[in-house]
Parts: C-alpha cells; structure tokens; sequence
C-alpha cells in the first residue's frame, strides 16, 4: 500500500496514514519475533487446547499478541485493544467494540491449528474501528511476507514482501456451477452442518483452508467467488470484510444485514455481489 491512500477525511483525526504503516510494521515485527522462529520448532508444552484437539493456541499467539498489544497501547494509550488471547480474561472487550472511540482487534496467528501442525496457511491479522465503524485491515502472510491492507474508502491492496503494490479486485460474478468458494461448516452444528456440506457440491470447486485470513485473502485478490462463516468472532472478520468489501465485494450476514464490531452471531456470507450473495444463502445455505 502506498502512503498516498489516505484516511477518510471523518477518521483522519484518529487514525492516520502514518499511523497505518506503523500498524503493519508491528505485525511483521511481531511475525519475525515471535512467530516465524517458532513455526516447526513447537513442542508438546508449547501448544493446549482451549474448547477442543482442533481449537488450540500456542506460546507464538500469546507472545505475538502481548508484543502488538504493547506497541499500541504505547503509541495509542487510550484506545480499546481486543485480542483473541485476551479475551478470555475479559470477554466484555467484544461488545465495547460497539461504541469504542478508537479500537484495534489483534488475530496474532489466525489458522493456531495449521500453525502447530507445521502447515503454512495461517496470517496475523489487525483491524482498527472507530466508533463502530471498521476503518482499515491489515492481513500479513508470516511465511511469504505479503500483506493485504484495506482502507475505509480507498481500496484494498496487496504488498508483495519486495514492495510490489496491486489493488485488489473480487471475481466477476458467475453461475453456481463455476464457482469456486469455502465456507466453514466445520463450526456449525446439525442440522446446518450437514446441509450446508452437501450444498457445497453445487460449486464447481470448494477449499477449506481452516484460517480466515487465507479466506479473505483469496476472496478480495478474485481467486475465490465466495466464503462464508457462522462463527463471527471480531478477530476472524473484522479486517477480512473491510478487505473484501474495499476490493468491491459484498458482505452481510445471514439475514441480509451488515457485519459491524461487537456482532458475534448470525453467519456471514462475502460474495462478487449482491446477487451473487443471495445465490449462495439460497442454494449454499438453504434460507
């Protein structure tokens, strides 16, 4: 992303163009730090499960975000930061997102269960919201060094780790039969689970890469025509939807409705377009 893709005039105050590159250079420092050295080099202390043997979270998520967590508070004292990590110690940070004057939502390793099985599809992702409104997003790829960053208003962009710059655009939007898509079913339970796996059939071809941050990659860079989610956690969606909707996209959730900080229910479905959206709850879905 280039510095001339500047902040809407209503944020500039909070959040600026400079305060966007030091944001992405927290993320890559935190990747370089903590990340990286211990990709392939965890022990058995080093990873336990939260809710399940799929659901876990190692000693990288925990330093990674404790040392982005830092920088911010440092250089934005008053703001709100939510962490995935964290919030299990204080899970009212979700719902102050809502209202929060300046809020940053830390994902330090998205895809924990790729991550701890050596498979490199996972990402760090940060999202910054003010007053209820998500404002930019920046998805960095720690393996290949390649960040996506989206600006309320100004687009989505891919950075190459050589400094390569390239605006994302969505696919062009296609019958059913054509598509190619993901949709994370895995979390969902019966009779929803079953449906929406069998409906997955209909596309043409269907990934499940277990981390939104390689979801809404694909989908905002037109390599996938759709993705969609039930679990609607901040740090899974946040910068993704920003992305995908700045790369020309729709989201909303099930019923039709934006996707806005402090919601964690109702499913969500991005898409090329709205028809393309209302294709994929009908015949994806099933509502």
């Amino acid at each position: 992303m280039q510095a001339d893709h500047c902040i809407k005039d209503k944020f500039r105050m909070t959040i600026s163009d400079t305060d966007i590159l030091f944001l992405g250079e927290c993320v890559r420092e935190a990747a370089r730090i903590e990340i990286m050295p211990r990709f392939r080099n965890l022990g058995a202390a080093d990873v336990s499960e939260k809710t399940s043997a799929i659901d876990v979270v190692t000693q990288a998520d925990w330093l990674a975000e404790h040392r982005i967590t830092a920088a911010l508070k440092e250089r934005f004292p008053a703001a709100l930061v939510v962490g995935e990590e964290a919030y299990d110690a204080d899970k009212s940070v979700v719902p102050a997102l809502a209202d929060a004057e300046l809020a940053f939502v830390i994902d330090p390793v998205d895809g924990t269960f790729n991550f701890a099985a050596g498979f490199p599809v996972f990402g760090t992702m940060l999202a910054v919201t003010v007053k209820g409104e998500t404002v930019a997003g920046i998805i960095y790829d720690p393996v290949l060094g390649d960040t996506v960053t989206a600006i309320k208003g100004a687009g989505a962009f891919l950075t190459r780790w050589d400094g390569q710059s390239s605006r994302l655009k969505v696919a062009e939007p296609a019958a059913l039969n054509q598509m190619v898509g993901g949709f994370s079913w895995g979390h969902m339970e019966d009779p929803d689970r079953s449906r929406i796996s069998a409906n997955m059939a209909k596309a043409r071809m269907t990934f499940a890469f277990n981390c939104s941050a390689y979801e809404y990659w694909m989908a905002a860079s037109g390599k996938m025509h759709f993705i969609g989610h039930a679990k609607l956690m901040p740090w899974d969606h946040l910068a993704g939807v920003l992305a995908h909707q700045e790369a020309g996209g729709h989201t909303a959730k099930f019923d039709g409705t934006p996707y806005r900080p402090g919601e964690t229910t109702g499913g969500i479905i991005s898409a090329p377009d709205k028809e393309s959206w209302q294709l994929i709850r009908r015949e994806i879905v099933g509502i």
